[in-house]
């Protein structure tokens, strides 16, 4: 058992330097030339070694002390991310329902801004890594964009396939990544040894404190040397803390830190470097075999990305946010991988946008700030809850543990926002466009929900006025699916009307999402028994299970509740909403909500109903 606890361990670790670790890791191609090209900072060897120790302090404190060493400890259940810890936030202050009310909206606008790094992350990383032709050639440049759109296509297009085939060579790729740009970094190190005075925190101190308004302008630049450290969060549900902190201290922050004082050595040497100080590293006989590995390296980034795009989608549809949405599995052994094609080419057809209108990473590294700096800030917030309300740890604690870290991510927030007409706005628009859809879906639901309470009928007094003069009983079981536990569904009413008939068995059945990622099995169903064979059943899912209604129903037959797949029907509800001049929501939010209820996927194709036992009865409702 030890041994193969210590082989996992190894495995886990490699896989988290492909997946988790990909975008930091190709933020070497582009973060010290933003800070350098933005103009603001003079050229001077005082300057660099300022520069460098500012850097070598922001991944220690952000992603080091922060997310490693903080953040990891919170996970739900073993997940982790801005979802989990929104769901974990929101349980502790359960009791304060003002307050867990603008805690979902604050988290929620978060979980939206990582479609917006979803976006700017390929764009950048993928066109940063082909801008690399222009070193090998300026000739090149007009052939960067199509190539990067050419790249790009790809990479979505095979989506649908999976990643199981090629996951694999994910982290070895990787690997090889660090320690080529570790190498690079010696290579120009032990040229400039005394580069490595930069490691000490007075450099960046005496850059701050001697040229503070300097400093300010250029966080935002800097902040792109940490991006992905939200992803080293969301992540460690498939690794683990350990693997994952594993790989950062051993692996990826020692290959970073070198890769960078490497681009500062070069810099002390050849100052003209810095239009492209990474690729400018290495010799020009290795330049298109590092083009090739770094366009590698971020199309691995980018694919981190786009999984994640669809893993959170998925829990943001069981949490109740976003409508059904198709989502297709590509594997038969990991559940976890999915495909949304929705999502997929919505992501695509919104990254082609961004690289025609930005054209550069430089542009784009003005879009990317803003997003990543207000996702951290939020986790931050979201911490101070978690540890505050769920772990109880005394005030004074909680202020000091977070309230350092807020102070350094909403500097860094405020840095970004003067970046906010330059192309900050984009992210946020997504954002904003994603929220609204969001909130429009979550308030139309309520309506809905409302709606149907209101004239819906109690079920136990139902039955029982039904037996007194029971109608025609046929063979089988009738499984009626219910928006909410204890009400007559409408599909049972219209059964009646129409066909005068009840099934032999009948069963009511709820599902129930819950803001946890897993439910175990047998705590999966609440069964009550409502007598003449019929039972109220409730399946309880978390916002990382796969609903599968028939399967949990196989686990009634314990309980005296055997069901047969071939003499099942499933009756489900099909509502058209009307919406109506007036009522709760502004007409053109009831308009969209409208839509978005017709456009939603297949209520039996979601909850893993067998196509032919389904029997859809439509109605009517005006919101």
């Amino acid at each position: 058992m030890e041994q193969h606890g210590k082989s996992s361990l190894a495995a886990l670790t490699l896989g988290a330097i492909g997946v988790v670790y990909g975008d930091i890791g190709t933020s070497v191609l582009y973060a010290m030339k933003e800070v350098f090209g933005s103009g603001h900072v003079a050229f001077t060897p005082d300057n660099v070694f300022g520069i460098l120790s500012i850097f070598f302090w922001t991944l220690t404190t952000i992603v080091s002390v922060k997310y490693v060493l903080l953040v990891l400890r919170a996970d739900n259940n073993g997940e982790g991310g801005l979802v989990a810890m929104l769901a974990l936030a929101s349980m502790a202050v359960k009791d304060k329902p003002a307050l867990r009310n603008k805690m979902m909206l604050v988290g929620i606008f978060g979980t939206c801004l990582f479609y917006g790094d979803g976006v700017i992350t390929p764009a950048i990383s993928v066109l940063s890594a082909v801008e690399g032709l222009e070193v090998v050639s300026p000739g090149l440049k007009r052939y960067v964009i199509p190539l990067t759109l050419f790249i790009l296509f790809g990479l979505f297009f095979v989506q649908k396939n999976g990643t199981s085939g090629i996951g694999k060579f994910f982290g070895p790729i990787t690997l090889v990544w660090f320690g080529v740009i570790a190498a690079l970094g010696v290579y120009h190190i032990v040229d400039h040894p005394e580069i490595l005075w930069a490691l000490s925190p007075h450099h960046a101190l005496r850059f701050m404190f001697t040229e503070p308004e300097v400093t300010f302008l250029i966080l935002g630049a800097v902040v792109l040397c940490v991006t992905g450290g939200e992803a080293l969060y969301a992540d460690m549900g498939h690794f683990g803390k350990k693997p994952i902190r594993l790989a950062w201290f051993a692996v990826v922050m020692p290959c970073l830190v070198l890769n960078y004082f490497g681009q500062g050595a070069l810099l002390l040497a050849e100052p003209e470097a810095v239009k492209n100080p990474f690729y400018m590293m290495a010799p020009d006989w290795l330049l298109v075999p590092l083009v090739c590995l770094a366009t590698a390296a971020t199309v691995i980034a980018s694919q981190a990305l786009i999984t994640g795009a669809f893993s959170v989608t998925k829990q943001v549809v069981q949490m109740g946010f976003l409508p059904r949405l198709q989502v297709l599995h590509t594997s038969v052994r990991d559940t976890g991988q999915i495909y949304i094609p929705l999502v997929n080419w919505g992501l695509f057809a919104i990254i082609v946008l961004a690289v025609a209108m930005f054209k550069s990473s430089s542009n784009l590294a003005a879009a990317y700030g803003i997003a990543v700096c207000t996702d951290m800030l939020i986790t931050t917030v979201l911490t101070f809850f978690v540890i505050r309300y769920s772990w109880k740890y005394p005030l004074w604690l909680c202020l000091v543990s977070t309230g350092f870290f807020f102070v350094v991510d909403i500097t860094f927030w405020a840095s970004n926002l003067l970046k906010l007409v330059e192309g900050g706005w984009f992210p946020l628009l997504i954002a904003s466009v994603i929220m609204l859809l969001m909130l429009t879906w979550r308030d139309g639901r309520a309506i809905l929900y409302e709606k149907r309470q209101a004239d819906a009928l109690e079920l136990r007094s139902f039955l029982e006025a039904v037996f007194i003069a029971p109608p025609l009983r046929v063979e089988g079981s009738a499984v009626f699916l219910t928006s909410g536990k204890g009400s007559v569904p409408n599909a049972m009413l219209h059964n009646l009307k129409h066909n005068k008939v009840l099934h032999k068995q009948n069963l009511f059945v709820n599902v129930q999402n819950h803001e946890v990622p897993w439910i175990e099995e047998d705590k999966r169903l609440e069964v009550e028994a409502l007598g003449n064979d019929c039972w109220q059943v409730v399946v309880h899912y978390g916002f990382k299970d796969d609903p599968d209604v028939p399967g949990a129903l196989s686990m009634l037959g314990d309980m005296g509740c055997k069901l047969e797949p071939m003499s099942t029907s499933y009756f489900l509800s099909r509502d058209s909403i009307v919406p109506t001049v007036g009522a709760a929501m502004s007409e053109w939010r009831e308009k969209l909500f409208s839509q978005m209820h017709l456009n939603a996927s297949s209520a039996a194709d979601f909850l893993n109903l067998p196509s032919n036992s389904v029997v859809e009865l439509g109605s009517k409702i005006e919101i």
